[in-house]
């Protein structure tokens, strides 16, 4: 990180132009504020920032003469950059005379100092990567400058003759991933790591460009010759080094390799496909080798998994059977793998599948905060990056609820349903719907209506159907009413819709019926 200065008299603006910018995304760092020249002058001394940014007029003494002092006397020297409230062409002059970096103009725009700030980020870059030996090889500076900008050629002998670098070979960026299970930023490997590397790559007690990216997640620039004597690298390449990087960390490691790149100054390519194959860490990669060159070329999935394979893993779950569950979960990961289903488009499913587990507990009066596995599941992203390790708390946390749903209606397995039968024998001549029962059974209406045909071989439509019908035959039969009083009375709002369906499943109209069983030709 680059550290910087902020100079201002107000307060406001100081701490306006702190918030205004996500600076660390910059490689850059607040180390302190100052509110007049004098303050400036001592606090450059003491803190030696990269940067500086310092208004032009200040009392006790203004931002010219801060910049004049400083080139002329001290032993550090940061870049400036000028903040004016004033357009005068003339302040702008003096100050270039002084050689700033920039003359900004009051009020700051975002854009603008985000530009410059790039600018001086690679310039400082560029300074660093100068002044590196194999005593103090910087290799954080070395990485993130290589992956964002390409260096001039001084600046490339440089680096290569720093880390005794081929400058003849191919090269690849590998992002290297510790998936230990625990929360971010628990465990540190670099060290680990990089003995493994040394040794499998035979540059034993020579400095390697690894740099940590973010929490267990580690970034290397590799010449392809020091992992093939051929000079290309392929899978089987990559999954010895992976194996001997899990035998040194004692965790599993996943490898997303980019692009290779023919020279180490065009690098920031194959970082920017290291950092695409990330996206497919889903997908079936069974030896944990993420290829760029075979990955990107297939197109990402970014919705939700299939409604069939949702509502068969809900009706599975709310049928408590562990195998079935568990074939639907099978089921639901087999997508996430064929299909290549994004980071985005994974959690998108889970999350749904939760709110429906979660819903269906509150129909039964329960609290999902009595699953014990809820809050590991809720934040799965942050210890569980691979689909196995997800399965795993996956199943863990559908098991827990489909027992506590089983212990909340108070049954084992499916004896409820008897009871929704009785409902509807007694109550089929009222407007009754799949969804109304449902909700009255505290029962998710898809399961019910798939348990209801398991259980009596026809769907609930069609059993209350039948008993409506039944039951119009007999007032048919025994008492003289209208057709639209047989409807209304069995439960039909429409007598014509009555007339269709009685025909439909008896062959014959209500009337003919009637006449039939009295006897009337």
């Amino acid at each position: 990180m680059h550290k910087v200065l902020i100079v201002d008299d107000e307060l406001f603006v100081r701490k306006g132009l702190i918030n205004l910018m996500d600076w660390a995304s910059l490689q850059f760092e607040i180390c302190g504020e100052a509110e007049n020249g004098q303050q400036a002058l001592e606090m450059i001394e003491q803190l030696e920032p990269d940067l500086v940014i310092v208004d032009i007029r200040m009392p006790v003494l203004d931002g010219l003469e801060l910049i004049r002092q400083v080139k002329a006397e001290a032993e550090h020297q940061p870049l400036f950059v000028i903040l004016s409230g004033y357009p005068d062409f003339s302040y702008a002059q003096q100050a270039f005379r002084y050689n700033v970096a920039d003359y900004i103009l009051k009020p700051v725009d975002e854009q603008e100092l985000k530009a410059t700030l790039k600018k001086l980020s690679g310039t400082l870059n560029q300074k660093r990567l100068l002044s590196i030996t194999p005593e103090k090889p910087l290799v954080e500076t070395v990485v993130e400058s290589l992956l964002q900008t390409e260096p001039g050629e001084p600046v490339m002998e440089q680096i290569a003759r720093t880390f005794e670098l081929p400058r003849a070979s191919s090269y690849a960026y590998v992002i290297l991933e510790v998936q230990d299970q625990q929360p971010q930023g628990e465990e540190g490997y670099l060290s680990a790591l990089r003995s493994a590397l040394q040794q499998q790559l035979r540059q034993e007690d020579k400095p390697l460009l690894l740099h940590v990216r973010t929490y267990s997640q580690y970034g290397l620039i590799v010449p392809q010759l020091w992992l093939s004597e051929q000079g290309e690298a392929d899978r089987e390449d990559y999954a010895r080094l992976r194996q001997a990087l899990q035998r040194e960390s004692g965790q599993p490691v996943a490898l997303f390799v980019g692009r290779t790149v023919g020279e180490l100054q065009q690098i920031s390519s194959s970082g920017a496909s290291a950092e695409e194959s990330l996206n497919y860490r889903f997908s079936e990669q069974a030896d944990g080798v993420f290829l760029a060159d075979e990955l990107l070329q297939m197109p990402l999935y970014y919705f939700d998994v299939d409604e069939e394979l949702h509502s068969k893993l809900i009706y599975t779950i709310e049928s408590n059977r562990q195998t079935d569950y568990t074939e639907a979960t099978d089921a639901i990961f087999q997508a996430f793998r064929e299909r290549h289903f994004a980071p985005g488009a994974v959690t998108n499913t889970v999350r749904r599948c939760m709110i429906a587990v979660i819903n269906i507990i509150r129909q039964l009066e329960g609290d999902e905060n009595d699953l014990r596995s809820l809050q590991e599941l809720l934040n799965w992203q942050t210890k569980y990056r691979n689909l196995g390790q997800l399965r795993e708390v996956f199943l863990q946390f559908i098991g827990e609820a489909a027992a506590y749903m089983a212990y909340k209606r108070g049954e084992k397995g499916e004896n409820n349903i008897e009871k929704v039968k009785k409902y509807i024998d007694g109550h089929f001549r009222e407007n009754i719907y799949l969804k109304g029962i449902a909700a009255d059974f505290y029962m998710n209406p898809v399961y019910l209506g798939q348990l209801f045909r398991k259980q009596y071989g026809m769907y609930f439509n069609e059993y209350l159907l039948s008993l409506r019908i039944e039951e119009a035959k007999r007032l048919l039969r025994q008492t003289k009413k209208k057709m639209y009083e047989i409807a209304e009375l069995v439960g039909f709002q429409n007598a014509d819709y009555f007339a269709t369906q009685f025909e439909k499943l008896e062959n014959m109209t209500p009337t003919d019926y009637r006449n039939k069983m009295i006897g009337k030709n």
